[in-house]
């Protein structure tokens, strides 16, 4: 089996790689359907349309068989290497794939909501959503690549400073917005 272990990794990676695109883009689609749902008919109708098309097929075609192909792999990768599980960055790594779970279920039931024009969120509000899948991957990525406890703790004051730098970086872009509505 370790002849196999890139192919696997590989795949894994790969399959990472599209289930986080799937998580990046769907709070964006989620974004412009609220926008939609308040405007005129039959632009709301039309828009609103497309816009759950567009996020049934990103979400059921992409995002949802890469999360299961990312785990399968993940899972072969940790039987080909059992002894990660005893090290204490894959613990921490781990906690922020549950976190991610988490998040994909949370972003699952918005999906459905707002597939039945159920709007319980603000546009503003998914674009802060929008982000969450971005703190983790950044989280997972310097934990895979630093392996070590102190380099990990830098990691999470970097993650910090990263939500300080988006949160400026969302207010800016919601001033700009504000005075600029086609922006």
């Amino acid at each position: 089996m370790g002849e196999y272990y890139n192919y696997i990794k590989s795949l894994h990676l790969i399959f990472v790689v599209t289930w986080f695109a799937g998580l990046f883009y769907i709070p964006r689609l989620f974004v412009y359907q609220i926008e939609a749902f308040h405007k005129p008919s039959p632009e709301k109708e039309i828009l609103g349309k497309q816009l759950k098309l567009m996020a049934k097929r990103l979400w059921n075609i992409i995002t949802i068989p890469s999360t299961v192909l990312a785990t399968i792999f993940a899972v072969w990768l940790l039987i080909i290497n059992p002894y990660w599980l005893e090290q204490g960055w894959m613990h921490v790594k781990l906690t922020f794939v549950v976190l991610l779970y988490v998040y994909q279920l949370k972003t699952h039931q918005m999906y459905k909501q707002l597939q039945n024009d159920d709007v319980r969120y603000s546009s503003n509000f998914m674009r802060l959503w929008n982000e969450g899948a971005t703190f983790i991957l950044f989280a997972v990525v310097f934990l895979v690549i630093l392996k070590s406890t102190i380099n990990w703790i830098f990691g999470v004051i970097g993650i910090f400073v990263l939500g300080i730098l988006l949160m400026l970086g969302f207010k800016i872009y919601k001033r700009i917005r504000e005075k600029n509505p086609g922006a």
